[in-house]
């Protein structure tokens, strides 16, 4: 096999960074902080030291971050714009009405947010006499004509000139320039023309002036003026549609419901649009015109969704219409505008590829629900981010226990765990995080990751009624309003009755995680099945203690129901102990497998196989599988057989990948049915790389037959990949055929095939496809391109190099590109030092160390460009920089 799929599913997904998946992991692909101390749902804001002072010796004091909500002086009520491009200078020519009233406290001046503007009017709406204004580039000052009172309103107009640009971004949401030109360029001359925005968290004010804060609301309209043959799509309804005496079309978009300003889109290009319905909600997808007839592919089961969530929240789904777009070069992965979603160009793909693949599902769910909570509520402050991404990071578990059952679900849950205690390693804080240094850092794998897991483990507690009634209750309370973590958990308390402050204090104003050993034991004179929970957090980084209600099953013969206890762990060691009259088969803490937590327990092989035979999770036989699968002893090679015939397409999978059937010749029978038929692609591709790395002459047929007739690329590149091992000849004349297609595992396939000849007829082909291939393919066969050009002429070598080159630097590239770049600049690097190291003649020594310091100073070029932190840390950690 080239690849664990394992691998894939966390970093792919890490890599994928959204902004409302901004993540935000795919399914084949696919990734210390000060404490603050809370009491109940009081802030209790503890003043940090700092060391005393040399001279003094005295200690002094100071305030701890604090990162609060907005303060509103004026409530913005309505926004009106009516904007044109100027395409050729990337500006955005704008008149913007706006209707305000005082908050509270009379006023005599307001303050817009508006990064790089130029002022043409700004006066009172119908008043012919500016007003007196101040700006700082940031920010407009305007001084009222008079004071008004908070019964009072009054409407600014406002004629301006925007020039959006970017000062930075982050890892989740790259540039923070707010609207996009999309153009052709030399090395894209068939990129379509777009304009699309981004305005998460405060960047729509780069083209409309408003106060850009997630704790403002308005209604809007808004014209635009494009050129007749371009598509628009905006929030809201489109009202009307008038052509222009000079070629131009003005589209009429207006939505009466309140919205956060960052909520506010626009998009412009070329695309079909597919039509769907849902009872009175229109449904459409906006594609570009080639991927027409896959659109309901691309944006998958979206009217199913919309069904799903407004029957379980118990309220229908809120807005007029619902939109989704798929937009060139975006700089995050989807965004949640109200009734208008964008997405990256990665959900853009065939029918074909998208076979058993379940991320567009989950990304469609996740902004589905951001209509819910993001929309109709939305956080006060970035502060409370969770609250928009925790929630619609949990609705991709719902969707997927909803559609496809617990197991996939589930499994799911362990690479959102996944994510969340990689970054809890080096990175830890409370989900409710005042102390931030940035708001864009709260696009994390806390705000997502462990928010939704943090839902899971509540809804667990309270039971599913409870769960959904207190979630419409916190709905219909606070519809159209900003929310903070206490309306959540006043919610719940007044569902429940309980008071719930230990949950939500523990989970969402600590930082951590519990740490757990579980040791199980049996004391036979006295009747006992015993459970030991020791909690072994560092307690300078996290509480010492968590409050964990949790149930242990315990199993004492085949095929039986487990007694199932309640527990409340409350202690850092605490010993439990229940009445069994016979030695426990198996014992299980968390049985419900809903704990945020990393544990170890003292298993023993035998229980580890009975579990897997016996308890009923997906988590519970990945845990046996994952454990067991180095052992030889064979009641575990019974079970990981046993396991090729699991119900669930992960575990079947995952055997397959544990499992060694050489020289067996019943086991490679059931590998190869396995391989030609088993329903799932992934279970296919598996087996076809397993047949394939044991040589089996038998497995060519079926091979070939995948090549010919399986609908999913991903088993044809495994077919090819067996032939490349087995029958080489083949090989070739299956991927002369395949060329022409765009499919990424394909050309990585090919690729590997293409470089290991030798051949240089290939270049042309390299040089093409280098273009179209991406996502964790990119790494392999940009590797190959490096294998191949690596066996030419240094100066060829580098001339060859150029394109790679260019990828690595353009950040309007894929994270997976860039890497794959900076990766193959590596590996030519090591290979000319290899090289170097064993020659003796000192001229062709020196001029290959030459070459590796070439090498060297393109991939620090490339280094000092990079915009995404989480790329940067993977070229410190495989020391891609590191000089000879």
């Amino acid at each position: 096999m080239r690849y664990h799929w394992l691998i894939l599913l966390v970093l792919g997904w890490s890599l994928l960074a959204c902004s409302s998946t901004k993540n935000a992991s795919t399914e084949q692909e696919p990734e210390p902080v000060e404490m603050e101390f809370r009491n109940l749902d009081t802030l209790v804001v503890s003043a940090p030291k700092e060391k005393p002072s040399p001279a003094t010796e005295e200690e002094s004091y100071s305030l701890a971050p604090y990162s609060g909500s907005h303060t509103l002086r004026n409530d913005l009520l309505h926004t009106r714009l009516d904007l044109r491009f100027d395409w050729e200078n990337e500006k955005v020519l704008g008149e913007a009405t706006l209707k305000f009233k005082p908050f509270f406290y009379p006023v005599d001046q307001v303050t817009l947010d508006a990064k790089d503007f130029e002022f043409h009017k700004v006066r009172l709406e119908g008043r012919d006499q500016d007003l007196s204004f101040d700006y700082d580039g940031k920010q407009l000052f305007i001084q009222l004509d008079r004071t008004y009172q908070q019964d009072e309103t009054y409407t600014l107009f406002i004629d301006y000139t925007a020039s959006p640009s970017a000062t930075g971004g982050s890892a989740a949401i790259t540039s923070d320039q707010g609207l996009f030109f999309i153009k052709p360029d030399a090395d894209n001359p068939d990129k379509p023309m777009q304009i699309w925005t981004q305005g998460e968290t405060e960047w729509n004010s780069r083209w409309f002036p408003t106060i850009d804060k997630p704790n403002e609301r308005t209604t809007q309209e808004i014209f635009l003026t494009v050129e007749d043959r371009f598509e628009t799509l905006s929030n809201g309804s489109l009202l009307s549609s008038e052509k222009n005496p000079d070629g131009t079309r003005t589209d009429y978009w207006k939505l009466d419901q309140p919205h956060a300003p960052y909520l506010f889109m626009v998009a412009v290009g070329d695309y079909a649009i597919v039509k769907d319905q849902w009872k009175d909600i229109s449904v459409s997808y906006y594609v570009e015109p080639e991927f027409k007839e896959d659109a309901r592919a691309i944006f998958p089961h979206t009217v199913e969704m919309l069904e799903l969530f407004s029957d379980k929240l118990n309220m229908k789904y809120p807005w007029p219409k619902y939109d989704q777009v798929v937009v060139r070069d975006y700089v995050s992965g989807a965004m949640e505008n109200t009734s208008a979603v964008i997405y990256g160009e990665f959900m853009q793909r065939p029918r074909r590829e998208l076979i058993d693949e379940l991320t567009n599902e989950k990304i469609v769910a996740h902004e589905l629900f951001h209509h819910w909570f993001g929309d109709l509520v939305t956080c006060e402050s970035w502060a409370n981010l969770t609250m928009n991404e925790g929630f619609a990071n949990y609705s991709e578990y719902l969707w997927l226990e909803h559609k496809y059952g617990r197991d996939e679900a589930d499994f799911h849950l362990l690479s959102e765990w996944s994510g969340y205690l990689n970054e809890a390693r080096s990175n830890l804080h409370p989900l409710i995080y005042y102390g931030y240094d940035s708001k864009e850092a709260m696009f994390d794998a806390h705000s997502y990751n462990k928010g939704g897991s943090v839902l899971h483990m509540l809804r667990n507690y309270v039971g599913d009624r409870a769960f959904w009634t207190a979630l419409n209750r916190y709905l219909s309370e606070h519809a159209y309003t900003a929310v903070e973590v206490h309306d959540l958990r006043l919610a719940f308390e007044e569902v429940t009755g309980e008071d719930l402050n230990w949950f939500f204090n523990q989970w969402y104003l600590s930082q951590g995680h519990p740490v757990l050993d579980i040791t199980y034991g049996y004391d036979e004179q006295n009747g006992l099945a015993t459970l030991r929970v020791e909690q072994t957090q560092d307690p300078d980084r996290m509480p010492p203690i968590f409050q964990l209600p949790v149930a242990v099953d315990i199993y004492f013969e085949n095929g039986e129901k487990p007694v199932r206890n309640q527990i409340l762990v409350t202690e850092r060691e605490q010993e439990f102990s229940f009445e069994a009259e016979q030695t426990p088969k198996l014992m299980i803490f968390d049985a419900d497998r809903v704990l945020l937590a990393e544990t170890e327990e003292n298993k023993t092989e035998e229980q580890l196989v009975f579990q897997y035979y016996n308890a009923p999770k997906f988590l519970d036989r990945f845990e046996a599988i994952q454990q067991l699968q180095d052992g030889d002893a064979p009641q575990v090679r019974q079970m990981l057989e046993a396991a090729l015939q699991d119900d669930f397409w992960v575990i079947r999978s995952i055997a397959l990948s544990n499992i060694d059937p050489s020289g067996q010749e019943d086991l490679l029978k059931i590998i190869r049915k396995m391989a030609a038929a088993d329903p799932h692609s992934q279970v296919r591709a598996t087996a076809l790389s397993l047949l394939s790395s044991v040589e089996d002459q038998q497995a060519v047929p079926i091979a070939k037959s995948a090549i010919e007739t399986d609908s999913a690329y991903n088993v044809v590149a495994a077919g090819l990949d067996l032939l490349i091992s087995i029958d080489k000849d083949a090989a070739v004349q299956y991927a002369q055929k395949l060329e022409d297609t765009e499919n990424s595992s394909l050309l990585s396939t090919i690729s590997t095939l293409y470089a290991e000849s030798g051949d240089r007829k290939y270049l042309p082909f390299f040089q093409e496809k280098l273009k179209k291939v991406n996502g964790f393919d990119a790494l392999s066969f940009f590797s190959s391109y490096q294998t191949l050009i690596g066996q030419f002429e240094p100066e060829e070598t580098m001339t060859a190099l150029e394109p790679v080159i260019r990828i690595g630097l353009d950040q309007q590239q894929s994270p997976w590109r860039r890497l794959a770049a900076m990766k193959a600049l590596n590996d030519l690097r090591n290979e000319y030092r290899n090289e170097a190291n064993q020659l003796e003649d000192e001229e062709a020594k020196q001029n290959l160390e030459n070459l590796v310091e070439r090498v060297t100073k393109l991939m620090e070029k490339i280094n000092a460009a990079e915009s995404n932190a989480q790329l940067k840390n993977m070229y410190d950690s495989f020391q891609l920089l590191q000089r000879s």
